[in-house]
């Protein structure tokens, strides 16, 4: 699969100095699997990725999702505040 982009909102675009990223996945990658490359990314931020939805082409995608080359990602982590 060629690399997949990645649009990235508040602490991840911080971490990444960017509003997207390119990840390079294998075949038949799934969110799950997505999840696991960006804590190797960025290993201080796993139990935010954890916590953060990944939407896929602009709807919410479970960890089984296969990610499709062209899919449109963003992760987006939790809304804090009140």
């Amino acid at each position: 699969m060629p690399d997949v982009s990645i649009r990235l909102f508040a602490r991840f675009r911080e971490l990444a100095g960017a509003e997207t990223i390119s990840v390079r996945l294998p075949p038949g990658a799934t969110v799950a699997d997505l999840r696991d490359r960006l804590g190797r990314l960025w290993p201080d931020a796993v139990g935010l990725l954890q916590a953060s939805a990944v939407a896929v082409n602009e709807e919410y995608a479970g960890p089984d999702y296969v990610i499709e080359s062209g899919d449109d990602l963003a992760l987006i982590p939790p809304v804090s505040g009140g």
